[in-house]
């Protein structure tokens, strides 16, 4: 009697594989989580604290808190900053909601304060998740079904990236990076119809959060209408997309533009880029559906629709050709061209551009290698996306380096690409030294970390003492702890640093004049004139806001400023202590780095 076969046996590795494979979501979210518990553990002091280090982030909790106190939902005015009239900013409720959720969920066991903290410090969190997925959805449909972990541990040490993430960094670029990371997941899906639904709603999102990623959003449109130009067949891929961008964007203004974001400005989805957008998507809806066969009348139409676009934009919205802020020279020269991070990365020190750059760089290299690899296969196209996209995010770092977390993100599938080449090679080697040693440097090397390794130990461009001096006194004034020692005065507006404003407001009861908002321009403007002008100049502009106290901070960056524009203005001389009779100094607990006055 013929014996049947043996059933094939499975080995450990290919039940590993399998697993890898078919359950990559559930094993991507489980490495979330470990990495969202290590982060809440790691930062814990920070969120016991409620450390929002970034005036945006306390802004951000101001609005949440606002929403949950019953002010309107298309009411975005901040009641708490130049009192009484407040001022608006150009932000949505999207970010708000996560936050406001867990502030209600955790109220439910503990006091609102301990929700609040507990909310900042989850929250950021969240996005964390969907970035890994679409960087996990990249890098399995253009290297391999078991590429994903690889990618997560590059992105885990992608640390421009990773602090848009992390504990108590409340505000939006974590969301707007996680919709990045799906635009490019749906630029590289093969299903045309999924592909462009995701980069369109993504995109819409986006845009619909503020408008700091609006150049990547305009890349991938191009990207997806250049696919359509060499390739007929994309059209549906295309016509999916301008319905999806369109169709989004309408649906994320009507839900969350606020009252101020329904006039005609220029700095977030208002009605102007909502026109753009529909016209873009009805334009693009029609090329997909009527257009040629010839490739070179494709791109004719194209390009016809494209400077469409630009025509009508000019003629129709002149206001929005300059920055898009609109505020006046002064502010802009004495506020704005002054942000460090709205500053090219080549007007930083050697440390800072050296490790936010190596990553995206290597991700170039790593996305045209695997693009020219693939040229014959069905992973060209692709990977010419994720080449492209890497590229403009390099060349971004050149206008601003606020673009940095996305160019770090962006290069995750070309750095992934070339440690999926290299790696294997050197762990399969008879030599156990090149097996642990070379696999080691490769990895640091492809996943950029040597960078931040290496830079520790370069002599150049550590900071000085002055510069050490000044970012301590800084950091000093906003601990939580030294602020909410204002609160034994009664309740009155404080007139105070831009800087220190949404801090103030958001850890003490009292309201203050000015945040480094450009809608906050005029308020800005009064206080840098107060501190730059004579003594009686600035009394006169305190008295008109209303304030009672005066708050200092010296040392602290922004009054660094005052000094060295206006030696003998009124903060120059408070800072010899050359006080005017019309301030008395009120006590603060010992070893307090600020400096309280009353405004007589």
């Amino acid at each position: 009697m013929d014996q049947a076969p043996p059933p094939e046996q499975s080995t450990p590795r290919n039940t590993l594989l399998d697993a890898l494979d078919r359950h990559w979501i559930a094993l991507t979210l489980l490495a979330w989580v470990a990495v969202a518990a290590w982060s809440m553990f790691d930062r814990w002091g920070q969120i016991r604290w409620l450390s929002l280090g970034d005036t945006d982030d306390n802004m951000r909790l101001m609005q949440v808190r606002a929403l949950l106190d019953g002010q309107g939902w298309y009411d975005l005015r901040n009641y708490r900053m130049n009192p009484p009239v407040g001022f608006d900013i150009h932000w949505s409720r999207i970010v708000d909601l996560p936050i406001a959720g867990l502030i209600l969920f955790f109220r439910l066991f503990t006091t609102n304060s301990w929700a609040e903290r507990l909310a900042c410090g989850i929250a950021p969190l969240l996005p964390l998740s969907i970035a890994m997925l679409g960087i996990g959805a990249t890098v399995r449909r253009l290297i391999s079904p078991y590429a994903w972990p690889l990618a997560v541990v590059i992105m885990v040490g992608a640390t421009g990236t990773m602090l848009m993430f992390m504990p108590e960094r409340i505000d939006h670029h974590g969301w707007q990076l996680a919709m990045l990371s799906l635009t490019v997941a749906g630029l590289c899906d093969t299903n045309g119809r999924r592909g462009g639904a995701m980069v369109g709603l993504a995109s819409a999102v986006s845009l619909s959060i503020g408008l700091e990623l609006l150049p990547y959003a305009a890349m991938a449109g191009a990207i997806i209408a250049l696919r359509w130009v060499w390739d007929r067949s994309e059209a549906e891929r295309l016509s999916i997309y301008a319905l999806t961008l369109g169709g989004g964007s309408t649906l994320g203004f009507a839900l969350f533009a606020s009252n101020a974001n329904q006039a005609m400005r220029c700095d977030a989805l208002t009605p102007v880029w909502l026109s753009v957008m529909i016209a873009a998507g009805m334009l693009l809806f029609l090329l997909a559906r009527f257009g040629p066969a010839s490739r070179g009348a494709r791109l004719a139409l194209a390009v016809v629709a494209g400077a469409a676009i630009v025509a009508g934009f000019a003629l129709v919205f002149p206001q929005c050709l300059g920055r898009p802020e609109g505020i006046s020279p002064e502010l802009q020269r004495n506020w704005l061209d002054n942000v460090r991070e709205a500053k090219p990365i080549y007007k930083h020190s050697f440390r800072v551009g050296f490790a936010l750059a190596t990553l995206p760089i290597i991700g170039l290299i790593g996305a045209i290698l695997a693009a020219w690899r693939a040229r014959r296969d069905d992973r060209a196209v692709g990977w010419a996306a994720v080449a492209l996209f890497t590229a403009f995010a390099c060349a971004m770092l050149l206008w601003q380096v606020r673009a940095g977390p996305a160019a770090q993100l962006l290069a995750i599938p070309g750095a992934t690409a070339l440690g999926w080449l290299i790696l294997p090679r050197l762990l399969g080697n008879r030599s156990v030294a090149v097996r642990v040693l070379g696999t080691v440097s490769a990895f640091l090397i492809v996943s950029g970390l040597f960078a931040g390794m290496l830079i520790q130990y370069f002599p150049i461009d550590r900071p000085k003492p002055y510069e050490k001096r000044v970012n301590m006194a800084t950091g000093n004034c906003l601990r939580t702890t030294v602020l909410l020692a204002l609160d034994k005065y009664p309740p009155q507006t404080v007139f105070t640093f831009v800087d220190m404003g949404p801090r103030l407001i958001t850890i003490t009861h009292h309201d203050a004049i000015a945040g480094p908002y450009h809608r906050n321009g005029d308020a800005i403007l009064d206080v840098q004139h107060a501190f730059g002008r004579t003594p009686d100049q600035a009394h006169a502009i305190i008295r008109r806001h209303g304030a009672t106290m005066l708050l200092l901070c010296p040392n602290a960056a922004e009054s660094t400023n005052y000094k060295a524009r206006s030696p003998k203005g009124f903060y120059a001389e408070l800072a010899k202590n050359e006080v005017p009779a019309w301030l008395t100094p009120l006590p603060l607990p010992a070893k307090s780095p600020l400096r309280l006055f009353k405004v007589d």
